[in-house]
């Protein structure tokens, strides 16, 4: 399943990417740091929504509360609830 999520006070605006059961594959980000966001799709590519959500849950960005890796977290979460 292909997913989109909409960021919340982050630089990218949205992420998206596929689902199957808890894999996850084709990750893109749409805006923020277009570098380090290549960086963390590539070295995600195939992970598991549990193996996402143990590294990057949390994750900060200067003063915010979230970063584009947390929003990452939160989103395949979200899409692999809502697949069940």
């Amino acid at each position: 399943m292909h997913y989109k999520y909409k960021t919340k006070d982050t630089c990218s605006q949205l992420i998206s990417f596929d689902i199957d059961g808890n894999v996850i594959t084709n990750i893109e980000f749409y805006g923020g740091c277009n570098g380090n966001l290549k960086a963390i799709s590539k070295l995600l590519e195939g992970a598991t929504v549990e193996y996402i959500e143990e590294k990057l849950r949390g994750n900060t960005c200067g003063r915010r509360p979230t970063s584009c890796a947390d929003q990452l977290a939160k989103a395949v979460r979200e899409a692999y609830d809502r697949q069940k």
